[in-house]
């Protein structure tokens, strides 16, 4: 385990949940605490990404966000990390194929909101993703029909359990939609709002 990292032990499962965070809002923070009750997860590491490839808009600098994830999400079980920027890694393959090097008996789970798998199939090397870890996907308003049918969805639905309770101990490609209480909070309401500083 390398200095600086969060620190994890065989045997834990950590849900991975990653994002621009720009910024962090109670949207990311309720999502992450039904992830840790329904998922049965040891802790969530928050991947504060340094860019979106897939966004034009790059997002506010690094730090910043960082500082404004620690002020929201204030549970001991969660980490707000930057290990993308630390691991010299974008895309989340990588990342995840890192992450798992280096932490040898941990199992990972990979977390997104409902919106992210409409458009799952566009990042990179999306099947391997779904190959390598379990992945839970949590509802988000407004994406749910979008979401089950998806391109993703419809490949991998013979993978799918019906619970996320049941995403643990399996493995992947195993993946579950996971219903939860509606919280509408949107970064991109927050900029629009004038409630956060545009990116560069």
């Amino acid at each position: 385990m390398r200095a600086g990292f969060p620190v994890a032990t065989k045997g834990m499962v950590i849900g991975l949940l990653g994002g621009s965070f720009d910024p962090a809002h109670e949207g990311h923070v309720h999502i992450t605490r039904e992830a840790l009750k329904r998922l049965g997860l040891d802790q969530v590491w928050w991947l504060v990404t340094p860019g979106n490839p897939l966004k034009a808009r790059q997002p506010a600098p690094l730090k910043d966000r960082m500082a404004r994830a620690r002020a929201v999400m204030r549970d001991p079980r969660v980490k707000i990390t930057a290990l993308e920027a630390a691991l010299g890694t974008r895309a989340t393959y990588d990342t995840i194929t890192r992450l798992k090097a280096i932490y040898p008996g941990v199992t990972f789970v990979w977390l997104m909101g409902a919106d992210n798998l409409v458009q799952f199939h566009k990042w990179g090397r999306w099947r391997d993703i779904l190959r390598s870890v379990a992945v839970g996907v949590l509802a988000r308003p407004g994406s749910g029909v979008a979401a089950r049918t998806s391109v993703a969805a419809r490949a991998f639905r013979v993978h799918q359990v019906d619970r996320g309770e049941n995403l643990r101990g399996r493995k992947p490609p195993v993946w579950a939609f996971v219903n939860l209480p509606m919280n509408d909070a949107s970064s991109t309401e927050i900029r629009a709002k004038g409630g956060w500083k545009s990116g560069r």
